[in-house]
């Protein structure tokens, strides 16, 4: 498996070890807890001596399974999973902070994220330091002073910025601090945060890696002594995968190249086509030559992603009669899917802020986060031609 290419592992990877009765799928366990005759069998599993499974709170087959192949794709020691995408960066960052830590990030994390740093943290008395995305000198600086946890996302929701991963891993370590990268919206086919110096990388699975918007899941991977604390974090607080997720996670990963490639074309070529609306005033993705991280983003991932955003001319006004004339996309709040998914920032990535939050943050209210789907690239520059069109249309009216 260790040289196997990346469609190879993640169709193979994690699988083997689960089946049963000649299975050639792994099959979704659904038992709670597992029996044991010999009692000291039954301790020595339970103390972690010995491989096996006691409660679906702490270890189940068909989880075991996915948190396997995402360890393997991740190119990571160890891999955990939870419940959510959020549960897994809540219970990160509630392992490895308390009080009188200081965590340095960026201020275009996803309005969860920023909601942990900007409102749960501070009442545990964790200092929060929150620096422009794409600032590396300004976040250069604010970790010398010495951090317990660094954390980055990038690509970012919704906005798409880019910050150099490498370079800030190498400032982390410097002082000692951890470094964690969420990559849901890069995944691991476009970028690996761990070859690039980070100790963890976080995903929430429900978007690309599950691609078919109909399971919830989260993970983290890294280094072995890290995972190990979250996942006693996690199996004590009971944010636990449940296995019919695990088993949709898993069907959905052994297609996530495929997707994911035809996500990263369709995004580049939808993004230049938005550029052609005068109703647009501005397009954001990495793989356009105007982003102003273009290169970084360039040296460090393979490809450029299926999410972008782009900011249309009269606001939410303008967001409220587009919208609903797409016929080729899903209005929710969701993303990496294989149908393309739009929306505002205000209902999706960041509706727990308040409109003076995500202006702080540089989002408009008249941004529209657009994830690319699988479908005809010819479609989806139609249905947004005539989406626009018969805006004009209704405007002259």
């Amino acid at each position: 498996m260790k040289d196997a290419k990346f469609s190879t592992k993640s169709i193979w990877a994690g699988e083997k070890e689960q089946l049963a009765f000649g299975a050639t799928q792994v099959p979704v366990v659904h038992s709670v807890s597992f029996g044991y005759d010999d009692m000291d069998e039954w301790y020595e599993v339970a103390v972690g001596n010995k491989p096996g499974h006691i409660y679906g709170r702490n270890t189940n087959p068909t989880v075991q399974a996915f948190e396997e192949k995402i360890r393997i794709l991740e190119n990571a020691e160890a891999a955990t999973s939870f419940s959510t995408g959020m549960a897994a960066i809540s219970n990160t960052l509630g392992t490895l902070l308390f009080p009188g830590d200081r965590v340095v990030s960026i201020k275009d994390t996803y309005g969860g994220t920023n909601k942990i740093f900007t409102e749960f943290l501070p009442k545990q008395q964790v200092e929060v330091v929150l620096c422009e995305t794409g600032d590396h000198e300004a976040l250069e600086a604010e970790v010398a002073k010495g951090c317990k946890v660094l954390y980055l996302e990038s690509p970012t929701n919704p906005t798409v910025k880019i910050t150099d991963i490498k370079r800030m891993a190498a400032a982390g370590k410097a002082v000692g601090a951890t470094v964690v990268v969420d990559n849901t919206f890069a995944t691991p086919v476009n970028q690996n945060p761990l070859d690039l110096g980070a100790d963890l990388v976080i995903h929430s699975a429900t978007k690309f890696l599950g691609g078919h918007a109909d399971a919830l899941g989260g993970a983290v991977c890294g280094r072995k002594s890290l995972v190990e604390a979250i996942y006693h974090y996690r199996e004590i607080n009971g944010a636990t995968l449940d296995p019919m997720a695990a088993y949709l996670l898993l069907r959905g990963m052994k297609t996530l190249k495929l997707r994911v490639e035809q996500q990263n074309k369709n995004a580049a070529a939808i993004a230049e086509h938005l550029k052609s609306f005068d109703l647009v005033e501005e397009v954001f993705y990495p793989g356009l030559l105007s982003h102003p991280n273009h290169q970084i983003a360039k040296q460090q991932m393979k490809g450029f992603g299926g999410m972008l955003s782009f900011a249309v001319k009269g606001g939410v006004a303008t967001v409220r009669d587009l919208l609903p004339k797409l016929q080729f996309a899903n209005r929710a709040a969701n993303l990496g899917s294989v149908e393309t998914v739009v929306g505002p920032s205000r209902t999706t990535s960041h509706v727990e802020c308040t409109p003076e939050e995500r202006a702080a943050m540089g989002i408009p209210e008249g941004l529209i986060r657009y994830s690319a789907g699988i479908e005809d690239i010819e479609d989806l520059k139609n249905d947004l031609s005539q989406a626009f069109q018969s805006l004009h249309t209704y405007v002259k009216k």
